[in-house]
C-alpha cells in the first residue's frame, strides 16, 4: 500500500508544497464552514451550491438554453452574494485575523470590569436606561466617531454622570477600549433581525445590531424594568444580577478572575449614590 501510493505520488510529481495547498484550502474552507453554521447563511449557501450543480450538469448534458442563461446571469449572482452576505464576509476575515499571532486585543483587567458591572447595577436598581459597547479585536473607530470622543480613563463614576438623564451625552452609546472610554453619545446600527421580541426598544436593538456586525459586547440597562443585559454575536442575556454579568463578561474577555468585589446590590444606599 504504501509503495503504492509512493509511486502515485513520483508519478504525479506531487510535492510538499501540494500538501501544504490543500492543507490550506482544508483549513480556510473549515473555518467557513464552522463560521456560518446555524446561521441563514447555511441555506443561501446550499442555494448557490444548486446553481452550481445546475451549471455542471447543463454543460454535461448539452441543455444550451439553461447553461446560456446560468452563464449570463452568474456574473450578477456574485455580486448579489456579495451585497447579501457583506456582514458574513466582514466576519469571516475578522475571525481570521483573531488567529494571528500578532493580532490586536486590547489589554483588559478585572478592575475595568468591576467598574463596568458596578456602574450598570447601580444604574438599574435607578431604572436610568444605559447602553456601553466593549471593543475587543474589531476595531469600533467608525461608531466612535459619531459621538463626542472623551478618551477618558474607565470609573464608575464617569459612567454614572454619562448616563445622568440631566447631561446632554445620556443618549446613545458609551463605547470603551481597554480601560479607557473612547467616546459617548455613539450612533449605533439597529437590528433587522424579524425574530426578535416587540418589547425589546431602540436601546436593545442598537446593542444586538452592534453585535451582530462587529464582536464587540454590549452591556445593556432598561429604564423600563431596570434589568441588566449583555449582548455577544447578536445574542442577548437578559435579567443578570451583578455576579452573573460580572462571570460573562470575565469569560468572553478572557480575563482572570481575582478575589470578589461588592457589588452594587450589596452597596449600602449612601455609597452608590456617590
Amino acid at each position: 500500500m504504501i509503495s503504492r501510493l509512493a509511486g502515485f505520488f513520483v508519478a504525479t510529481d506531487f510535492s510538499w508544497w501540494d500538501v501544504l495547498d490543500i492543507l490550506i484550502v482544508a483549513f480556510v474552507i473549515y473555518e467557513l464552514l464552522q463560521f456560518i453554521r446555524g446561521t441563514h447563511a447555511v441555506q443561501m449557501a446550499l442555494g448557490g451550491m444548486v446553481l452550481v450543480i445546475l451549471y455542471w450538469t447543463s454543460r454535461w448534458a448539452d441543455l444550451e438554453t439553461l447553461n446560456w442563461l446560468l452563464r449570463t446571469f452568474m456574473p450578477y449572482v456574485v455580486f448579489g452574494i456579495i451585497v447579501v452576505f457583506q456582514s458574513e464576509i466582514r466576519k469571516v476575515l475578522a475571525h481570521l485575523g483573531k488567529k494571528l499571532p500578532w493580532a490586536f486585543s486590547p489589554e483588559r483587567k478585572e478592575e475595568t470590569i468591576d467598574e463596568v458591572v458596578l456602574a450598570a447595577t447601580t444604574l438599574a436598581s435607578q431604572k436610568t436606561g444605559a447602553l456601553i459597547v466593549i471593543e475587543r479585536e474589531m476595531g469600533l473607530r467608525s461608531f466612535i466617531e459619531t459621538g463626542i470622543s472623551l478618551d477618558a480613563v474607565l470609573t464608575y463614576d464617569l459612567l454614572i454622570s454619562i448616563f445622568n438623564p440631566g447631561t446632554p451625552l445620556h443618549d446613545g452609546a458609551v463605547v470603551i477600549q481597554g480601560d479607557r472610554v473612547a467616546a459617548a453619545a455613539c450612533f449605533l446600527p439597529l437590528t433587522v433581525n424579524p425574530e426578535l421580541s416587540r418589547t425589546l426598544g431602540s436601546r436593545h436593538r442598537a446593542a444586538i445590531g452592534v453585535t451582530e456586525d462587529t464582536d464587540a459586547l454590549a452591556v445593556v440597562v432598561s429604564e423600563e424594568t431596570g434589568q441588566a443585559s449583555l449582548v455577544a454575536g447578536g445574542e442577548i442575556r437578559r435579567a443578570l444580577d451583578a455576579r452573573t454579568l460580572k462571570q460573562a463578561l470575565l469569560e468572553a474577555l478572557e480575563v482572570e478572575s481575582g478575589p470578589a468585589r461588592p457589588s452594587a446590590a450589596a452597596l449600602p444606599a449612601e455609597a452608590r449614590e456617590k
